[in-house]
């Protein structure tokens, strides 16, 4: 095991974020991961409704309150897209949590920029289900007030938004300013980033559901934190994997025995087994770092020090931590 990776497992495993480690696990083939360059910031790593969930009390639950009450807990899956010295910030996905997850941006500019009103130069969504957007509601008139945020998404999700309150509401007030985006092509947002969408099949009840790329000026990570199946992708997902440095993908359940009395066809998504066995010799060869993230609070992976963390880990795959950085 090279020198990155060990310090890898070792940061992931104890649940660290620190500048030492964030330049010493640093994406495959990036120059640097010093904090003054833009990077990518955990803010959740969990399912929607977060972890614990709401009406939860089994032991793992209250291991997760548990977690939270020490100042390390988890939150619904969600990024944001940092530039330092440029002091311009955005967020990935607006979670129910998303008061709490603010508070990880550890940057100075961003706290001055939340009390003007205007914390961020964009916002992406993958998707309509609630751990995906149902932040934006505070991020209104009875909340913060942001104004003339671009919320970037898809033309079907833009719709949605467009045409049910609140969200609708939000888009009238000027608080935000839908910009939908075309698939499979680059999006210059800044002279340090671009995004590309990727188009996955997950339950699309209200809008449609996409991946994002975000490609910076040292490395790509793909976000994908929901998706049916993997066979059920018109993209492969090795070649999708490895075309990037980092890949934060859907790590929902562990096994299709979680859920007692709820049937797995209502909530498909990839076993994390499945996609370790998938994605294997991509990790192997040291081609893209792949991070399992969107754990749901079934999910024995969440265990700290549990055999099915340890399996992980030993397999070279990592979990989603609130506060892990990746260069970009």
């Amino acid at each position: 095991m090279d020198r990155r990776h060990f310090l890898t497992l070792l940061a992931t495993s104890a649940g660290l974020s620190h500048p030492l480690f964030d330049t010493l696990v640093s994406p495959v083939g990036s120059r640097s991961g010093l904090a003054e360059d833009v990077y990518a910031l955990v803010l959740g790593s969990a399912q929607d409704a977060g972890f614990p969930q709401v009406g939860c009390y089994t032991e793992r639950c209250d291991a997760g309150r548990a977690l939270h009450a020490a100042g390390k807990g988890r939150f619904a899956s969600s990024l944001a897209l940092v530039e330092p010295q440029a002091e311009r910030f955005y967020l990935v996905d607006a979670t129910p949590d998303i008061t709490r997850q603010l508070d990880l941006i550890p940057e100075p500019a961003f706290r001055r920029r939340a009390s003007e009103r205007r914390p961020f130069d964009g916002i992406f969504l993958t998707h309509a289900h609630i751990g995906h957007y149902a932040g934006l509601a505070v991020l209104g008139n009875e909340g913060m007030g942001i104004r003339d945020t671009p919320v970037y998404c898809t033309p079907s999700m833009a719709d949605f938004l467009a045409s049910n309150q609140p969200w609708q509401y939000l888009v009238e007030q000027g608080r935000i300013e839908l910009r939908p985006l075309p698939f499979d092509t680059w999006h210059r947002l800044d002279e340090h980033l671009e995004v590309q969408l990727w188009k996955v099949p997950h339950r699309d009840e209200f809008a449609d559901t996409v991946a994002f790329v975000f490609r910076g000026p040292q490395a790509t990570l793909l976000f994908l934190p929901d998706i049916n199946m993997w066979s059920q992708w018109d993209r492969g997902v090795v070649e999708a994997v490895s075309s990037v440095d980092v890949a934060l993908l859907d790590a929902t359940f562990w096994s299709i025995d979680e859920l007692p009395g709820r049937s797995m066809d209502d909530l498909p998504h990839p076993l994390i087994t499945q996609t370790m066995e998938v994605l294997q010799g991509v990790v192997d060869a040291g081609t893209a770092r792949v991070v399992l993230t969107h754990l749901n609070n079934s999910n024995p992976a969440l265990d700290e020090g549990g055999p099915q963390q340890a399996e992980v880990l030993e397999r070279g795959f990592e979990i989603a931590r609130e506060g892990m950085r990746f260069a970009l």
